[in-house]
């Protein structure tokens, strides 16, 4: 027994020590656990995953482009640079708020399923949930369409100087990110094989670049050139949606050129609910962002304040908050256009009364069920520009680089966002042709009295409701600035509550950063919590602020990513 005592003696103290190990260095003003202070600046703040592409936004406020046009050309440079989490392959959401109208509007650029795919063929091939990856869990990328609609709407400069930088970039080469490096080469295991990928992204024929290693993609350039001089129809309609559907059939697919040259984004309604003052928006299903509100209106009749950060108290009441939000996004969040959604209940102050009452203070839940009503990485940026737009813009390929599907001569890789239909025929998110699929990736915005407050995002699949949650939470409740509330340590609750239909019945796991008390880690597990710890699946946030009395903006970016916040 005594061989065992000290290695275990020594896990307990490292545990113990752990909160007080993690915090950047001894900062003067501020929190510990904030790895920098915020960005301030009055005329114009963008704050992307990506140092460069950041320099490219502001470089377009300042050639006189709109808070659009900088975020479609950061986008485009994210494009290149990450294509570990987005590319013109995968699909795009946007809220944006105007100035002129004082207005916010919301975009959803998700794709549809091909027409020409139907579910008896899963049925008939013995498939019971679709494959991650190849060209069955492709639908149309719908990030293109969704450039134009906001480029149409929002747009100050013609497209081609929007997308220059990009251009550029991707034919003189740029030096890898070091996290983008890390990304690559991990994604090259798995797709090395696949046709077109090491001809694209490993151009020296062994590996993908090191971090530092200039990396070139002459094929994206000329597909960017293509689509700056010939519009969204040279890629939906042109030679790109042929090279796209020729390539997709040739690997077994089922696409048409009419499942590309009839795609088309839709300006929705965003959805919104009231969080001590606060209005935060979100857009409607096929996107998750309800779930943001429906745990924010749970957690609104706490004292959460009064809780504390960290607390055992706080940290049990939220993870139940979200378990019971996540059963109705398993049930209910999927294509507007296929299902009549009880959105407007879900996020109703009555159903979150209803849904309390099922949380016990004192015990983890093992089950909890859908309300009864009637009926994996991905890059987030925002932009704001001298007259008081901004943009909290999200797109993402889905499974980092996506489906393993690189078109010849194309220079990027289509989304696998198929893969989240459900194959159960009574569910709402059952596969049908023509259909989008329930999505992950979601914007954020607040406005405070009519006025826009921030424009914020957590990247990172089903972390993303749980980190919206948890940042506002750190800002309105416990008084944290906006760098702050982002740099906090997060927890993650993992259920088996998909949206494919499953429910969960073991109560799921709780991951948690490092920086949580060990006091209250136990008194979590003593609770009825599975506690456990992962790595990389947090999230990556960026945020702005705008103070309303004075114009001033405020950027922040975390120490998760590669990014950074800057303004001018």
């Amino acid at each position: 027994m005594k061989k065992y005592f000290f290695p275990l003696l020594f896990v307990l103290i490292s545990i113990a020590l752990i909160p007080d190990m993690l915090h950047a260095q001894d900062r003067i003003t501020g929190m510990n656990h904030a790895t920098r202070s915020e960005v301030i600046a009055v005329n114009g703040m963008a704050a992307t995953s990506q140092p460069l592409a950041t320099q490219v936004a502001l470089d377009i406020l300042k050639a006189g482009g709109s808070a659009v046009d900088a975020a479609i050309a950061a986008n485009a440079t994210l494009g290149l640079m990450e294509p570990t989490g987005c590319g013109i392959g995968g699909d795009l959401f946007a809220l944006i708020w105007d100035a002129q109208t004082n207005k916010l509007y919301g975009l959803n650029a998700s794709g549809r399923s091909p027409k020409g795919l139907t579910l008896d063929y899963f049925k008939e091939q013995g498939i019971s949930s679709i494959p991650a990856f190849g060209p069955l869990p492709v639908s149309v990328p719908g990030c293109v369409d969704g450039w134009f609609e906001m480029h149409k709407k929002f747009g100050n400069l013609p497209m081609e100087e929007v997308l220059s930088p990009a251009i550029n970039y991707a034919q003189s080469g740029f030096p890898l990110s070091e996290l983008i490096a890390f990304y690559m080469e991990l994604t090259s295991r798995r797709f090395k094989d696949y046709p077109n990928f090491a001809a694209t992204y490993m151009p020296s024929g062994e590996s993908t670049p090191a971090k530092g290693e200039i990396f070139k993609n002459p094929d994206l350039a000329r597909t960017y050139e293509i689509i700056a001089k010939g519009g969204r129809d040279a890629f939906y309609k042109g030679r790109v949606a042929k090279t796209m559907v020729d390539f997709l059939n040739e690997q077994g697919g089922f696409f048409s050129l009419e499942d590309f040259a009839s795609h088309q984004s839709e300006w929705v309604d965003p959805i919104s609910s009231n969080y001590r003052g606060y209005d935060v928006w979100e857009l409607p299903p096929n996107g998750q962002g309800t779930a943001v509100l429906q745990i924010l209106n749970i957690m609104e009749d706490y004292d959460v304040a009064k809780m504390g950060y960290g607390s055992t108290d706080y940290m049990h009441t939220f993870i139940e908050a979200k378990k019971l939000a996540y059963e109705d996004r398993a049930k209910y969040y999927s294509d507007p256009a296929f299902n009549d959604l009880p959105v407007d209940a879900l996020i109703s102050k009555e159903y979150a009364e209803e849904r309390r009452k099922l949380i016990n203070p004192n015990r983890a839940a093992r089950r909890y069920d859908a309300g009864e009503l009637e009926t994996g990485n991905t890059i987030y940026l925002t932009v704001a520009d001298k007259d008081g737009n901004m943009v909290s813009l999200i797109q993402s390929n889905y499974r980092g680089m996506g489906s393993g599907m690189v078109p010849p001569g194309l220079g990027f890789m289509l989304q696998d966002r198929g893969e989240l239909f459900s194959l159960d025929e009574g569910h709402l998110n059952v596969y049908e042709p023509g259909k989008r699929p329930f999505h992950t990736i979601i914007p954020g915005f607040v406005t405070k009295d009519g006025k826009p407050f921030m424009s914020f995002g957590v990247m990172g699949g089903a972390m993303q409701p749980q980190g919206h949650a948890q940042v506002l939470i750190n800002m309105i409740d416990f008084g944290m600035n906006l760098q702050e509330a982002g740099d906090a340590p997060r927890m993650q609750h993992l259920g088996s509550s998909q949206p494919t239909g499953e429910n969960m019945t073991d109560g799921g796991k709780v991951v948690l950063e490092t920086g949580f008390d060990y006091e209250v880690i136990r008194s979590l597990m003593m609770r009825g919590h599975d506690i456990g710890y992962d790595v990389g699946s947090y999230g990556g946030y960026q945020a702005i602020m705008r103070d309303s009395e004075t114009g001033v903006y405020y950027g922040a970016s975390e120490s998760r990513k590669d990014g950074q916040a800057a303004g001018y």
